[in-house]
């Protein structure tokens, strides 16, 4: 969710857009180890997606772990989850069952019984870059006192460039500039307090094994290559959020940025330049308990 305004965040024609490029870039290894741990575990399998938006981690995890499964969306827009449940009806799990699916619109915080209630395993996608250390802190702890998994993909890790026709990384002194603004955009407050921005992954690690999780974390980059008209849309999203956040840094530069921005989409339209963004997914599992 990071490469957006906060306005765009979470409407369902980006999150539609980004959904497939996200099941592409997804670490299967890290899928696996969760898969694992529920089987471990009694059935039937409580899921909780925190953050769920539309509905695309259950529409990726269902089919690739054990049943039976049993799965509550958490998202603060109605919206989203009636979109969820429209499109959620038809996920299967591993063995070909239909998964029970429940909706809770409601926000992330206070992370209370309500909240976690029932889970084997907590999964969330594109989300901690927004959020502060605080509600990490607190997620994890919570899960550790009920013995729950986490499978947490897709945070940003701060970093993105532009590629050229070979897939190697370009970057001038413009796009360095405007990498900077974004990632200081990063840490604006989205409600809860400063957001982590590109730090989230680390603190993740670092958080979950300080509370005695293990944890396992992949490096799972977005990759547009340079002509891919099939991503065009979503390669213009990124560059154009990336601006804004930029001018919303700093207005005074909107002119030059503006041109900045006109220039690395005409390039795209070209089929000059792609774009890579960083992210990593991780799979934490209490010490104590299966696997």
């Amino acid at each position: 969710m990071s490469a957006t305004t906060a306005h765009d965040l979470f409407s369902a024609e980006w999150l539609a857009l980004r959904e497939g490029l996200d099941a592409r870039s997804r670490s299967h290894r890290l899928t696996g180890l969760a898969a694992e741990w529920l089987n471990a575990r009694a059935a039937p399998h409580g899921i909780v997606d925190l953050g769920s938006g539309s509905g695309s981690n259950l529409r990726f995890l269902a089919p690739r772990l054990p049943g039976p499964q049993r799965w509550r969306l958490v998202d603060h827009d109605a919206g989203l989850l009636c979109h969820a449940r429209r499109r959620g009806s038809r996920p299967r799990d591993s063995a070909g069952a239909p998964v029970a699916l429940e909706t809770r619109c409601r926000g992330l915080a206070p992370i209370d019984g309500g909240l976690l209630a029932g889970a084997d395993l907590v999964v969330a996608s594109a989300l901690f870059d927004l959020m502060p250390r605080c509600w990490v802190e607190s997620l994890v702890a919570a899960c550790a006192d009920r013995g729950q998994a986490l499978l947490l993909t897709l945070s940003v890790d701060g970093d993105w460039a532009f590629l050229d026709r070979q897939g190697a990384r370009v970057d001038d002194s413009e796009d360095i500039a405007v990498r900077t603004l974004f990632q200081a955009h990063q840490y604006r407050d989205k409600g809860l307090g400063p957001a982590l921005g590109g730090e989230a992954p680390a603190v993740l690690v670092s958080t979950l094994a300080g509370a005695g999780f293990r944890v396992e974390s992949d490096a799972t980059p977005w990759h547009l290559a340079a002509g891919d008209a099939t991503r065009r849309s979503l390669a213009e999203a990124l560059v154009t959020g990336w601006h804004d956040a930029a001018v919303d840094e700093t207005p005074t530069k909107a002119t030059r940025l503006g041109a900045w921005r006109d220039r690395r989409l005409a390039a795209m339209l070209a089929g000059e330049l792609g774009v890579t963004v960083g992210h990593r997914d991780l799979f934490a599992w209490p010490a104590a308990g299966p696997g």
